[in-house]
């Protein structure tokens, strides 16, 4: 098929009508990509250009330039788009439309990276302490809040530990993603909490439940769910009047900071956490630098 005198609207057709029948996409994803496509359209025949064999390299970053620049979409969204684009254009290769695909160099925008958000060992501590009492629900709740700041588990891994993940003394046994388990230290203030969890009220939640082998269990006896979890953390942050949102996430993230803020190896908290690649891990050391540095900025007379 020649290259010359193909619109860029009739080869989009083309495109969308691949998508639908030979590739089998939903009616909702072609939609996406129709408006993604028309988007893009728009923006070359503005630029002056309409037929495919006018399209070149140039248009396809001044394009992306205008998603986060002009228009002011998030890198995210802008990478999204370009993979639409990027979609395009092979096709249009692949069929013999254009000489060859002037998307296939073109690099998404970097994403900036999400760091972690970890709260001091101050708050942290205000957080812990906000369910001390002898409410049944409290001593729950403080076992269940010490339990996860011990050992930066998962909150999917502490619902799902059974009593026996936690009777070897001062480790207990966490089941991560894919069924993995590893071993993690208990320190004493969890231990505490846990121990006197046990023997004060657990029992008596124990009584009414057809989950006996749970660790966690509500008042009626239910294993607590995720949903139960994230309440408990709620009502602890708010009665700590931390003023921040929390989430069982943000006892994993400050487990971590607060290790390697105490000189941790990056590679044992990686074993800790259940992490696969170390480089996961090593978000966390950003965590500490910007601590330092912010530290420095602070303190040293010569650091401004």
């Amino acid at each position: 098929m020649g290259t010359g005198g193909t619109t860029i609207e009739r080869a989009g057709r083309s495109w969308l009508r691949q998508l639908a029948i030979e590739r089998g996409l939903s009616v909702n994803t072609v939609a996406a990509y129709e408006r993604d496509l028309a988007r893009y359209t728009t923006w070359l025949a503005n630029a002056g250009v309409t037929e495919v064999a006018a399209i070149e390299r140039a248009h396809v970053t001044g394009y992306l330039a205008s998603l986060t620049e002009a228009e002011g979409l998030s890198r995210s969204s802008a990478a999204r788009m370009l993979s639409s684009v990027r979609g395009l254009h092979r096709f249009l290769a692949e069929e013999g439309l254009a000489p060859d695909n002037v998307a296939v160099a073109v690099k998404p925008p970097k994403q900036s990276m999400s760091l972690p958000k970890a709260i001091s060992i101050e708050q942290m501590a205000g957080v812990l302490a906000a369910t001390d009492g002898d409410d049944p629900q409290l001593i729950r709740d403080k076992a269940l809040l010490e339990l996860l700041y011990a050992t930066g588990a998962r909150i999917s891994e502490a619902v799902a530990l059974n009593v026996d993940d936690v009777i070897e003394g001062d480790v207990v046994r966490l089941f991560g993603k894919g069924g993995k388990q590893r071993i993690v230290p208990v320190g004493s203030y969890a231990r505490a909490a846990i121990d006197e969890y046990l023997v004060r009220v657990r029992p008596e939640f124990a009584s009414r439940t057809r989950d006996p082998a749970a660790l966690f269990l509500g008042i009626r006896g239910q294993r607590l769910s995720r949903q139960g979890a994230w309440l408990v953390i709620r009502a602890a942050a708010e009665k700590a009047k931390l003023g921040i949102d929390i989430s069982p996430h943000t006892f994993r993230h400050s487990f971590a900071t607060h290790l390697l803020q105490g000189g941790a190896d990056v590679r044992v908290v990686q074993e800790l956490l259940g992490h696969a690649s170390v480089a996961t891990t090593q978000i966390y050391t950003l965590v500490t630098a910007d601590t330092l540095r912010d530290m420095y900025q602070v303190a040293h007379p010569r650091a401004r």
